[in-house]
């Protein structure tokens, strides 16, 4: 798509006009830019004048950013920052590039970052920027390459690939299951229930797997599973966790199951990406690696 050079000024006359709005100085801003006065207020006049729009109010000795000034203060700003930030990455690695990810917390601090530095001891030009997303991310606007993403396979406009399935069980501390000496799956509902906020419906579909109806009893709701995790290592209540991100824990005993009877979560985790990243080569790297890293666990 073609855009009028009217509607891209140069980065001077940008730079020139955010530091001004953000110091509300006219000296101050050419300071910073190593200018004179009167060489950022020109370049000021100048931008003004190609938008055609008033971008500051002019009150004596003194100057104000317009209602107008302000809003686009704050796109310019943000705008700079990204070319900025994106010229950075490509003097850091003008051979490699950067993959913008985001990622379940957990997911991403438990099994994920302890294997990153492998794959960045084999993609040394490579960089990744990681950031943390509880639900699906809109990459039209947020800059991200590519996802991982936990859920049933209908997120549509993307492409994914399949990177593993979970089971989960119902896990608790060992002086909680000594308390109320679980027997069955019924034997839950004596105790405090545990639940993750994303997931509201896995204790239903926990106890239906069992043929019995369940989750009558009291339930606690919490918004990240590291929270969940925690509250259940300390007897606070039974909380349904995936086996492979609770490994440590249940091999050191802070957790046990409280009943040995994991089920398969229907959801599975998904590498997506919006289908004009496909190509990028960075991506293309990181998805091989990533299929191949959970390939090994089986």
């Amino acid at each position: 798509m073609q855009i009028s050079r009217r509607f891209l000024p140069s980065t001077a006359l940008l730079a020139a006009f955010e530091a001004t709005a953000r110091t509300g100085s006219v000296t101050l801003a050419a300071r910073e830019l190593s200018l004179t006065q009167s060489a950022v207020s020109r370049q000021i006049k100048l931008l003004e004048e190609q938008l055609e729009v008033e971008l500051f109010l002019r009150e004596r000795q003194s100057l104000r950013l317009s209602i107008a000034g302000e809003s686009y203060a704050r796109e310019i700003r943000e705008a700079l920052r990204k070319i900025s930030t994106a010229s950075f990455n490509l003097r850091a690695n003008p051979k490699g590039g950067t993959l913008n990810l985001a990622i379940l917390p957990t997911f991403g601090t438990r099994w994920l970052a302890p294997r990153l530095p492998r794959f960045l001891t084999q993609n040394p030009g490579i960089t990744i920027n990681l950031a943390t997303r509880f639900t699906s991310v809109d990459f039209r606007s947020e800059g991200l390459d590519a996802a991982i993403h936990f859920g049933p396979r209908d997120w549509a406009g993307v492409e994914m690939v399949l990177l593993r399935s979970e089971e989960v069980v119902p896990a608790c501390s060992p002086e909680l299951k000594e308390q109320y000496g679980f027997r069955g799956p019924g034997d839950l509902n004596k105790a405090p229930l545990l639940s993750i906020s994303t997931r509201p419906n896995a204790l239903h579909q926990w106890f239906s797997a069992q043929n019995m109806a369940g989750g009558s009893g009291q339930t606690m709701y919490f918004d990240q599973f590291a929270t969940v995790a925690q509250a259940a290592m300390v007897g606070v209540g039974v909380a349904l966790l995936p086996i492979f991100l609770i490994q440590d824990e249940l091999e050191s005993g802070k957790l046990i199951r409280a009943l040995d009877l994991p089920m398969e979560s229907a959801e599975r985790y998904y590498l997506v990406w919006p289908p004009e990243r496909s190509t990028y080569p960075p991506l293309i790297v990181f998805r091989d690696w990533l299929v191949a890293e959970t390939l090994t666990e089986g």
